[in-house]
């Protein structure tokens, strides 16, 4: 380009010289003959020009054709890349279809299952009617058969007795029978019905997608379907004079761990777990040890509580909040690592109402697990469907519900059960996990929240 321009600035001097030569006003003295040397000296700077333009133009060709091929390069890996997500994006529907098709045939599967267990509960309530009502008959004629030969201790059994004996024992063996057949098939029908269940389950655990455009850029959440508190067996206890909580249970001679039943003050009664191996009275709020519960629940189950009793669970904010309002309480976080190495802290703590979305404001009182708790912040509590200003993105990125600090930081006692081999930070973050002082996070392998009347 540099060799066209001076090319460019020379013609107009070459040219503009040979006017002047030509067409100058003063000649009173003939001029001498033209060289031709000059001449070629012209065009040899002409020459010379042109060839630096040519030179300027094959490059400028060459560097413009490379930029034309690199263009078209890159369109094509566009075009293939195009293709291939179109192709992806067909597999996709095609499996979501699939797994629409096969949920819908489990669902009528299971309506027809219950249909059938419906059909066999009456059947066997019938069969066990007419059950008792021929021991009945029997009794009564066993009855007038011990008569009968208590009053004639010589006499031979009569034949229609006889008969009538080992037509009632045919028919008791048949009714047996019967009720064995229909136990049998109860038993299939509930393991079809369990199995039914568990693939519905695991086809909601895929996370299907309504549409396909917020298939790269929609999250996937665990299903709703965990069932309320399971309360187990309870221990006897007459309704009219329930404890309040689990110190007041141990306090009335109840030094065994295990579910009771309690009626806090202005509260309905429920079940909790008494933790009494310490020798102290702890009422557990939350149990997690073996991943076996689904922590990643709604707003409305962190509310009224999910899980066993005996296993693991989540006792729920409203009947946490109802305990601890009758006084002053301690909350004790109990924290085993993957090395089986125990750790503990022991709070002072405020526990707001639903209005408040339950916020916990602490201050450590004595343990060996610092910061397991941000201290002397209001720490609002926080579920995928029910997010604070504060919270936004805290459930979504580390699952589960809990009282998390702004920056999504700290520790999550909810989160997904992670096992910690393989798994990356990523991943061991959405877990259970405590965050020590130097900022590193380790794996929790279980855990323990239980509260208790201030001393």
């Amino acid at each position: 380009m540099h060799s066209i321009k001076i090319f460019l600035f020379l013609i107009p001097l070459v040219i503009s010289s040979r006017i002047d030569l030509d067409n100058s006003p003063f000649d009173p003295v003939p001029s001498e003959p033209k060289s031709r040397f000059a001449m070629l000296d012209d065009v040899k700077l002409l020459a010379n020009g042109l060839l630096q333009l040519g030179h300027g133009l094959k490059d400028f060709v060459h560097k413009t054709k490379g930029q034309i091929n690199d263009i078209f390069q890159k369109l094509n890996i566009f075009d293939q890349s195009f293709y291939d997500l179109s192709l992806q994006t067909n597999e996709i529907k095609e499996e979501e279809k699939a797994l629409r098709r096969t949920t819908s045939k489990l669902q009528v599967k299971n309506e027809e299952v219950k249909n059938m267990s419906l059909e066999l509960n009456s059947k066997l309530d019938s069969l066990l009617e007419e059950k008792i009502a021929l021991q009945q008959k029997v009794t009564a004629l066993q009855e007038q058969l011990t008569s009968l030969i208590q009053n004639q201790p010589g006499a031979q059994e009569h034949p229609e007795v006889t008969s009538l004996k080992s037509f009632v024992e045919q028919q008791d063996n048949r009714i047996r029978d019967l009720l064995q057949t229909v136990e049998e098939q109860y038993k299939q029908l509930s393991q079809q019905h369990s199995q039914i269940k568990e693939i519905k389950n695991q086809l909601r655990k895929t996370g299907i997608q309504e549409t396909t455009g917020n298939f790269l850029s929609s999250k996937s959440r665990a299903p709703r379907t965990t069932p309320p508190l399971q309360p187990n067996e309870t221990k006897t206890i007459e309704k009219d004079d329930l404890p309040a909580d689990c110190s007041a249970i141990y306090n009335r001679g109840e030094h065994t761990s295990g579910i009771y039943a309690i009626r806090p003050s202005n509260s309905p009664a429920f079940n909790v777990y008494c933790e009494t191996q310490s020798g102290r009275p702890w009422t557990l709020i939350q149990h997690r040890k073996d991943g076996s519960q689904n922590f990643n629940e709604t707003w409305e189950n962190y509310k009224n509580g999910f899980g066993r009793l005996d296993g693991e669970f989540w006792l729920g904010l409203e009947k946490i909040y109802a305990i601890v309002r009758q006084s002053n309480y301690i909350l004790r976080l109990e924290l085993q690592d993957w090395k089986d190495s125990m750790h503990y802290v022991e709070y002072s703590f405020h526990l707001g109402n639903g209005k408040t979305n339950y916020t916990l404001h602490v201050a450590e009182v004595a343990g060996n697990a610092p910061e397991a708790l941000p201290e002397r912040r209001d720490l609002m509590f926080s579920t995928w469907d029910h997010r604070t200003k504060e919270q936004l993105y805290c459930p979504e990125n580390d699952s589960g519900g809990w009282w998390w600090r702004g920056a999504c930081g700290g520790n999550n006692l909810n989160g997904k059960y992670y096992k910690p081999r393989g798994k990356p930070k990523p991943d061991r973050k959405r877990g259970i996990y405590w965050k020590t002082q130097s900022g590193k996070l380790c794996s929790i392998k279980s855990s323990k929240m239980m509260v208790q009347p201030a001393k």
